[in-house]
Parts: C-alpha cells; structure tokens; sequence
C-alpha cells in the first residue's frame, strides 16, 4: 500500500510519541507498504519551526532529510495536477497545509496515515 504521512504522524514517529497508534505504528513498519512525506509536510514544519511554533531537537534542514533515509521515507514532490485539483476540493478543512496533501492523495491514489477526523470527510482512504 501506499502511505502518505500527515504532517502530524510524521512529527510523532521521529519524536516517538505516544499519541500515534499502534495501528499507524505498524502501517509504517510494514516493509510492504510504500511510505511517502510531501514536500508540503516539509513546507509547514519549516513554516512553524521558523516561527517558533515547532520545537525541535535538530534544524528541519538537517533532521528532515536524515529521518527519511533512515526510515525508508520516501519525499514526494508537490506536481501540478495534485496543486490544481485545490479548486474542486469541497471548504471541509481549512488548513491549506492539510488540503494539499488530500488533493496528493486523491491525484495519486494515496491512503493518508492521520487521525485528522476533518481529512477523513473527503473522498481519500484516511488509516490511522
């Protein structure tokens, strides 16, 4: 299967933190699933850490990069197909952030990894 990360799932597994479930835990473990980070995750955490919403143990720059190789992550770019599909995807969240990696997902033919319950009222396979 293929996994996109939600930015949140992706800040839980590289801080190992509680609040991701045991079920998200083992999707990511599973060497039969493709796991994927977009650029966008990248985008927003670069975003709240530059304005010191995010702490973190490392620069984005550095622990970013390091975390997916280590964890057989792979990045997936922001394309235009998946950008334009913004303007036929329904107000049902507002986080732009989280809209555009709904529209990868549904361009794509991605499950999403979140327990963002406001995801899981597009048309997308939301996992958690």
């Amino acid at each position: 299967m293929r996994l996109l990360l939600d930015t949140c799932t992706f800040l839980w597994l590289l801080l190992d933190d509680p609040e991701l479930s045991e079920a998200a835990r083992g999707m990511f473990a599973d060497p039969a699933n493709q796991v994927f980070l977009s650029v966008v995750s990248c985008w927003e955490i670069a975003v709240k850490y530059a304005a010191g919403r995010l702490p973190l143990p490392d620069l984005p720059a550095d622990l970013i990069p390091r975390y997916r190789r280590a964890h057989r992550i792979q990045s997936l770019p922001l394309d235009e197909a998946a950008a334009l599909h913004a303007a036929r995807l329904p107000r049902l969240h507002a986080d732009p952030f989280d809209r555009m990696l709904v529209c990868q997902a549904i361009v794509h033919g991605f499950a999403i990894l979140t327990p963002d319950e406001s995801i899981a009222q597009y048309p997308v396979r939301v996992l958690w």
